[in-house]
This record gives C-alpha cells, structure tokens and sequence, in this order.
C-alpha cells in the first residue's frame, strides 16, 4: 500500500486527477482481502494491485470510467459468480466491495496521505477513516475522511461528532500493527478504517545458520532486518545483504540501537545457553509485541526460571513464543525458517496455523453429489 500512496502523492502534487479503488470489506473466498488497494492515473496506468485477473481488469475500467465522467466516490460491489471464473479461471465464489475515490482537489487529499506516508517511514502510527454508508435519515458525504492520530488528535471530519468518535474508538487498538477494521454503526452508517504504521521489523539476536535462513524468507515477505551479534564474523552486511543493519555489539546493548516499538518482532537464536539467556532478558523488556526465543522445551524451562528470578513478569513469560514456530517437525535451517517465518505470518495476520486441507465431511458431500449426478445419467441414457 505505501507504493499506491507514494505515488498518488507524485499525481496530486502534479495537480492530476486519479482514482484510489481499496478493497473495504469481502464475503467468502476472495483473491485479495480488506485494504488492497489500486491507483489508477489519468494516462490509465496505474500501481498496486487487487489481485490480478478479472477482478482487477474490471475495477481498473470501473476507475477510468469514473475519471472520464468526474463522478464522486462510489461504493462497487463485485460477485465472484461462476460466469466470471469460467471468464477467468477463477473459482473462489466470493464477493468483494470497493471503494472507488476519485481525487479531484489534490489540495485537499494530500494532508492526509503526507501523514500516512510520515507513519510508513518512521513517524507515529495513524489511521484513517472513511464513511463507505451514511447513517439512516443523514445526508452524509459517502469519501468523508477523518484521520486519528496515536495521541487522539485527529484531522477532517466524517459529517457527525457522533460518528468520528465512533470511528477514532475503533483506529487506535488498530494502529500498533497497521491493520484494518469495517465499522457498522447501530443506525446504519458503514465506515472503514485502515491504521498506518512502519513496516514490521525483525531483530535476529545471533547471526548464526538458521537465523541467516530466517533473514532471507521474513524479508521476503515485507519484514525489515536488523541482526545482533556480538561476534563480526557472524554478523556484517557480507553474510546479511537483505539487513537494514547488523549491530556486532553484545545482545543487549545492541538492542538499544534498535528502534523498537509494539510492531517489532524479535527471535532470540544465539550460540548458546548463557547468551541466550542474557539476549532474552533483555528483549522481553523491551516494547516488542512478539519475542521468541529457538530452543528445546528443557532450554526454555531453565531460561524463563533465570528469568523469573530477574524480575521479568509472569505475565510477560506467557507473551514470549517458545519454543519459536509451529509444528511441522522441520530440521534443517531452511526448514526451521519456514516453521519460524509461518509464526511471524500468524502472529501479523492471525489464522489457527492449521492444516486448510478440505475436511472429511465435505469431501464426502462431493463424492455423493458426483455419485447421483452420474446415476442420474445413466437413467437418462436407458
């Protein structure tokens, strides 16, 4: 999404017209999800994307046909129906809205996407609201925007104090990971908001074989790098490229040249009992809303009874994720990474890191409705 911004910022600053067409919410399988978002220029080329295909196609001509007509913003309802995955190959049977903004007075819109841009590189979270549905007997502008600031300050106005109070309740738990929510009020309004904060990062304490694995798969997938260790050898920009910084200092004190906040992740690896002991205490007091630590269950036993007795909380014992990773009985450092990154992914995003193999039940459901159609068929052919 800061892509999408950067650039409409480049469009408005030019004094051109575009169109920010985000996905507010969805119903059944989708092939993006709340807060995807495509910008769509004059010329009709754009950035960002709404997950390909038929989808994308047609809202990209939706935005250009609102550019040539100079309509305001409008709500678009898109049903996955099985016409269009015969069109596409898509076979998901949901249904997607969209929010299609039109910018017409770049003036106005620039405000609120400089802050938001601030937020992405370093500056304090925010979130913005916009009204997708007026509340019932209202003449509320469907675009309205209010943006909440983590201090509870707040910029513009979605028509009603009602409803901006409404709206900021509902950003600020949002903002500490830069998620989303869909908001119904009691009298019918609709608003989505969208919290904007710097992109995860990830503090590797021990630069050793897996967490090199570790490094290469998070970056991948939208995580910054930082790496700590107090041996060089281990940890410089040679053995880590993707890193934003590799801190060779002692655990601890290396962790202080982090800019750490509640959307950092920290996994704890280092190359032994006592250093991972020394490199745990110190991320568990930090403000980091996940710390892991890699080990076996004995290990982690004997680290946290360490840790008890230093003072670290009860309470903060049951945040740390330890042993790190989820089940897939992995053994090689590659292997452990996936197991480890699937946490990270989990923790961001949410799921029960399951298996989403089809269930028994519904397999079953397939196997009688084959079975009768094909009975059916042969009693039409006698």
């Amino acid at each position: 999404m800061e892509l999408v911004f950067q650039e409409a910022v480049k469009e408005m600053e030019q004094g051109k017209a575009c169109v920010i067409a985000t996905v507010t919410h969805t119903q059944g399988s989708t092939p993006q999800k709340p807060g995807a978002k495509l910008l769509v220029r004059l010329d009709g080329s754009g950035a960002g994307t709404l997950g390909g295909g038929c989808v994308e196609g047609d809202i990209w001509f939706s935005a250009k046909t609102v550019l040539q007509r100079g309509g305001g913003p409008e709500i678009t309802e898109y049903n996955l129906n099985e016409e269009i995955a015969a069109r596409d190959g898509l076979v998901c049977g949901g249904t997607m809205f969209f929010l299609m903004d039109p910018v017409w007075k770049p003036q106005e819109t620039l405000p609120y996407l400089h802050e938001i841009l601030r937020a992405y590189s370093g500056g304090k979270p925010v979130a913005l609201a916009t009204l997708l549905k007026p509340p019932k007997g209202s003449n509320l502008q469907v675009g309205a925007k209010l943006l909440v600031r983590e201090d509870g300050t707040r910029m513009g106005t979605l028509g009603s104090a009602r409803l901006d109070d409404e709206a900021a309740k509902s950003a600020l738990p949002l903002m500490a990971y830069g998620k989303e929510h869909y908001v119904k009020t009691a009298d019918g309004g609709e608003v989505f908001v969208e919290a904007y904060t710097t992109p995860a990062k990830l503090v590797l304490m021990g630069g050793g074989h897996v967490n090199k694995a570790v490094s290469t798969l998070a970056q991948s997938v939208g995580f910054r790098i930082y790496v700590i260790d107090d041996r060089p050898e281990f940890d410089n920009p040679e053995r880590f490229p993707m890193a934003k910084a590799t801190i060779a200092k002692d655990y601890a004190e290396g962790l202080g040249d982090v800019p750490v906040n509640t959307n950092t992740f920290i996994v704890v690896g280092t190359r032994g009992h006592r250093e991972d002991d020394r490199a745990l205490a110190a991320a568990a007091l930090t403000s980091a809303g996940y710390v892991a630590l890699m080990g076996s269950k004995r290990k982690v036993i004997l680290i946290y009874e360490e840790l008890l007795k230093r003072g670290i909380s009860v309470e903060r014992l049951r945040q740390i994720h330890s042993p790190v990773g989820l089940d897939i009985h992995a053994r090689t450092p590659e292997e452990i990474a996936v197991s480890i990154v699937a946490e990270l992914i989990k923790f961001r995003l949410g799921g029960t890191g399951g298996s989403m193999k089809l269930e028994e039940r519904r397999l079953m459901k397939i196997v009688e409705k084959v079975r009768k159609q094909q009975e059916a068929a042969v009693a039409v052919a006698s």
